[in-house]
C-alpha cells in the first residue's frame, strides 16, 4: 500500500510538552535528566532518548512549492541527532511503514495541518512524509515498539512522530517572530545574519541555527534536549551548538512565488 493511503482511510517557556498524541501515556514521566545531559549511564531508553538526545526541528522557506503558506515557514522534521552532533539514520527498515493510517489512529487534525504545512519540493508529500519517518523517526530509542503502550496499532509509534513534528512545529512561529522584528520577506531588502538572529534569540530566548542557499535564507534549526518520551515528553530548548550557515550580511529573504 502506497503513503497515499495514510491520508485516504508561542514562545518555549522552560519546555515544550506534546499533548496531541493520541496513544495515550508512555508512562515515562518527565522527572529523569534530559538527554544529553545526564551524568551517568541511564539504561532505560525506553524513557531516556539515547544515542540521539540532540534534537532538531527543522524547518524551511521554499518560495516555489505550489500551495505553499506566504506567511509561515514550513517543516522539514525532527532529527535525533547524537550528543556530539553525529547522527545515524534508516535505523529499523522493518518499519519503514507505507500505509500509516493517520485519520483512523485519531490523528485527522494533524494530517490536515501537514497537508498545509509540511509540503514537498520534489514528488508527493506522503513521499515526504515517508522519507521523514524512515529516515530519522526510526533512530528515536523511545518510539521502539517495544517501548509502546500494550495493544498499540501497527504503525503506531509513526503516528506519534508526526503528531508531535507538528505540535512541536507549532510553538516555533519563525516566520512571526521575525516580521516582529520588521523583517518580512522581500525582492530588494537584504538583511545581516546578526539582525536575524538578534530577532528570533528576543523572541524565544534561544538561538537557532540558520542556513543560506548561496545568499538566500532557506532553513532553520531549532535544538531541544528531551526528558522523557517523543510521545508525551518535555522538549526542553537549547541554544544551537552549531554556527549558521549564512554570510554575516547582505542575506536575501525572497517573498513565495505561489
Amino acid at each position: 500500500m502506497s503513503m497515499s493511503s495514510l491520508i485516504l482511510s508561542s514562545v518555549f517557556g522552560s519546555s515544550y510538552t506534546n499533548l496531541m498524541y493520541s496513544l495515550g501515556s508512555s508512562g515515562c514521566g518527565t522527572s529523569g535528566p534530559a538527554s544529553c545531559q545526564n551524568t551517568s549511564m541511564v539504561t532505560d531508553t525506553c524513557c531516556f532518548e539515547s544515542p540521539g538526545g540532540q534534537i532538531l526541528q527543522t524547518q524551511v522557506w521554499d518560495t516555489d512549492v505550489a500551495g505553499s503558506p506566504a506567511d509561515s515557514w514550513t517543516i522539514h522534521g525532527l532529527w535525533p541527532d547524537n550528543c556530539d552532533g553525529s547522527y545515524i539514520e534508516d535505523c529499523d527498515p522493518s518499519r519503514d511503514y507505507t500505509d500509516i493510517l493517520l485519520d483512523s489512529q485519531g490523528a485527522t487534525s494533524t494530517l490536515d495541518y501537514m497537508q498545509q504545512y509540511w509540503l514537498n519540493d520534489d514528488g508527493t508529500n506522503e513521499e515526504f512524509w515517508e522519507h521523514e519517518w524512515a529516515t530519522h523517526g526510526t533512530c528515536y530509542s523511545t518510539l521502539n515498539v517495544d517501548c509502546l503502550p500494550s495493544n498499540s496499532p501497527v504503525g503506531a509509534e509513526a503516528v506519534a512522530f508526526f503528531e508531535t513534528v507538528v505540535g512541536l512545529f507549532k510553538t516555533l512561529p519563525t516566520y512571526d517572530w521575525l516580521a516582529d522584528a520588521g523583517i518580512t520577506p522581500s525582492s530588494s531588502e537584504t538583511y545581516t545574519l546578526s539582525s536575524l538572529l538578534s530577532a528570533l534569540e528576543t523572541a524565544s530566548g534561544y538561538t537557532p541555527a540558520l542556513g543560506c542557499s548561496s545568499h538566500t535564507l532557506s532553513s532553520i534549526s531549532w535544538y531541544f534536549n528531551l526528558k522523557g518520551s517523543v510521545i508525551d515528553g518535555d522538549f526542553v530548548p537549547i541554544d544551537t551548538p552549531k554556527r549558521s550557515s549564512c554570510p554575516s550580511r547582505g542575506i536575501k529573504y525572497p517573498p513565495k512565488e505561489g
